[in-house]
């Protein structure tokens, strides 16, 4: 069995988008493509973002620590330390309105 420390990994994290020129990192929790479940830690440092991209058919955000600001269309969902935001399946964006860690959890449906 696997185990991550979540908030050593955020700090982690957040110290290497700190030294990053894009101002983020990530790091994938769950990986392989025979999964169907991805989960991705991503920090953020404050003002940086996530450029608008197509959304996975299913998709969550935990926020770890910090403030993020989701945008998708003319909506937008602000999430703080502890809130679970569900990805709509349309564009959107994520900034980072403070230095933020958030868990990205997609499901991929299988491949054909």
């Amino acid at each position: 069995m696997e185990s991550t420390h979540l908030d050593d990994l955020g700090r982690e994290l957040l110290q290497q988008a700190a030294e990053a020129s894009s101002g983020r990192s990530a790091t994938a929790l769950h990986r392989g493509r025979h999964h169907q479940l991805r989960q991705t830690v991503i920090a953020l440092t404050a003002d940086h973002r996530l450029d608008e991209h197509e959304a996975p058919a299913e998709a969550t955000l935990l926020v770890l620590t910090g403030t993020v600001r989701l945008t998708a269309g003319e909506e937008s969902w602000e999430g703080s330390t502890g809130e679970l935001l569900v990805i709509p399946d349309q564009r959107h964006d994520l900034l980072a309105l403070e230095d933020a860690v958030v868990m990205l959890t997609t499901l991929v449906p299988p491949r054909d």
